[in-house]
């Protein structure tokens, strides 16, 4: 794995794992977790960057929240997977990335820290992935769970980030002709920011 692994966005998906109803209740910050979960999905609109959603057995614990705005990707969702596997690298997945191999970057967020973003992260670095995941979009029914997890990730050589930076490593340059729209995303964005970095931000301070 390259010391560096910078975003590009021709070279990236995003990955969403896991945020359904039956955890609304007992995550927490899940309101702050949508906000910043919305705001990647806008990125992803104004990058052009493929997201794909997992859902552990929806039967017993419904679908996603229907607050994530996943209708407006339109094309741009590729799939959204059931899955009891608790990593987000199913069979169906690991088929989606073999049918894209200009694919070398994740973008992760979801649920829980612990278990389903944990072990995604670790199966996708070691299928040779660079794996980004987003501080202040992912969370745990268990907070003090969360600093611990993002640790192991990073030990494993994943990469612990917020969703301010990773959006502006993806856009790069104010001088591309899609910047306007994407200054206006972080416009409309702003006091959400401050919003989820207080509440999600606050627990991972030593990372």
């Amino acid at each position: 794995m390259p010391a560096v692994a910078k975003l590009v966005p021709e070279e990236t998906v995003f990955f969403l794992c896991d945020v359904q109803t039956r955890f609304k209740n007992v995550i927490f910050g899940i309101d702050e977790l949508v906000l910043t979960i919305n705001k990647m999905l806008k990125v992803a609109k104004v990058l052009e960057i493929p997201v794909v959603v997992t859902e552990q057995n929806p039967k017993g614990l419904g679908n996603s929240i229907p607050d994530i705005d996943l209708p407006s990707l339109g094309p741009l969702l590729v799939a959204t997977i059931a899955k009891g596997l608790f990593s987000m690298l199913t069979p169906e997945v690991k088929a989606l990335l073999h049918e894209r191999p200009h694919i070398k970057s994740v973008v992760l967020f979801g649920i829980e820290s612990q278990v389903c973003v944990l072990q995604s992260a670790l199966d996708l670095i070691e299928a040779g992935y660079n794996v980004h995941v987003i501080a202040d979009g992912v969370s745990s029914s268990n907070k003090e769970e969360i600093p611990f997890a993002l640790e192991r990730i990073r030990q494993s050589g994943g990469y612990i980030t917020t969703s301010e930076s990773a959006a502006f490593q993806l856009q790069r340059d104010a001088g591309l002709p899609g910047f306007k729209l994407f200054s206006n995303v972080m416009k409309e964005e702003k006091n959400n920011a401050v919003r989820t970095s207080q509440k999600l931000l606050q627990h991972r301070s030593f990372l």
